[in-house]
């Protein structure tokens, strides 16, 4: 109940704050200030863009699972891939605000060996983007996220357990001669404690125009467990040492044995037009990948801006 009341405070301060307007003196526009900057592409459930924008954001993930795991004190052979498919929606009321539907899906769950195969839908996330500081001038966005995730996905792939939970996310860009510079924090709070656990994030970018349409880029992320659910959930919250990242939440009762996961991911865009752009990056974890679910990742979106 206490995450839930600061997840619908958060989402009502957005609100009003938008309303009220923005809490500093009117910056003289410049039309093309932002006209460069991209959305990131590895953890793009917690990493978007802090600029509100209306887009439509196809994602495909390759996610190759370790041959083995933390589990039970022992290592599990497990192996195998999972394959995700998923479209973000964002639509901006004006420069500082928008809605965004950040996560959604269909998810592929081909483990080689242990766990079952499964196919199912992901749960539904949706909240209120406001950016706090947008500053055309100086090129400079810090905004903040309020998402509530709802458990409609299917069990089959580790979705649809507890009572929800609550994205609470900052994040700030920064474009300067070419360069962008971005990053993203914050934290899940799930409504029950008791099914899943309570995580948080930090994620930076880096990206530089090599010319106008080629923008390669590298990415960092790191991935926390803050405190470990009761195993209530999945039923490999009994078993796991480490819980999932981005996508899955297992409620491991172990999950802090192996409380931090980071991941580096290299990549790059290419803009076709102004409005189309496409990304793809390879991403491989950087502590011990039987630590966790991730041998390594590949992303490929398209993002369609209007």
């Amino acid at each position: 109940m206490k995450n839930y009341l600061i997840a619908t405070g958060l989402l009502a301060g957005l609100s009003i704050t938008a309303q009220a307007g923005p809490p500093m003196a009117p910056v003289a526009a410049t039309p093309d200030a932002f006209a460069n900057a991209i959305t990131p592409i590895s953890n793009p459930t917690f990493h978007g863009n802090a600029l509100p924008k209306t887009n439509i954001h196809g994602i495909y993930m390759y996610h190759k699972l370790p041959d083995q795991i933390s589990a039970a004190g022992t290592k599990v052979p497990v192996g195998g891939d999972v394959n995700i498919f998923a479209v973000q929606l964002e639509y901006a009321f004006n420069e500082r605000i928008s809605l965004i539907a950040t996560k959604d899906g269909y998810v592929d769950f081909n483990p080689d060996k242990s766990v079952p195969q499964a196919t199912g839908f992901a749960n539904l996330a949706a909240g209120l983007k406001y950016a706090f500081i947008y500053d055309p001038t100086n090129e400079f966005v810090l905004s903040g996220s309020g998402v509530i995730e709802v458990p409609t996905g299917n069990r089959d792939v580790y979705q649809g357990y507890g009572d929800g939970a609550a994205n609470l996310i900052m994040s700030a860009l920064k474009l300067h001669d070419g360069w962008q510079f971005s990053g993203a924090l914050g934290t899940r709070l799930p409504f029950d404690g008791r099914e899943e656990s309570t995580t948080a994030f930090l994620s930076g970018h880096v990206s530089y125009h090599v010319t106008e349409k080629f923008v390669p880029l590298l990415e960092l992320n790191w991935f926390r467990v803050l405190s470990e659910g009761e195993g209530q959930g999945a039923n490999l919250g009994q078993l796991l040492e480490f819980d999932g990242l981005d996508l899955i939440n297992f409620g491991s009762k172990d999950g802090r044995v192996n409380k931090d996961t980071v991941t580096l991911a290299a990549g790059a865009r290419y803009k076709f037009t102004d409005c189309v752009n496409v990304g793809a990056a390879y991403e491989i974890p950087l502590t011990n990948d039987e630590d966790g679910l991730t041998d390594s990742r590949i992303t490929l979106d398209i993002v369609w801006t209007f």
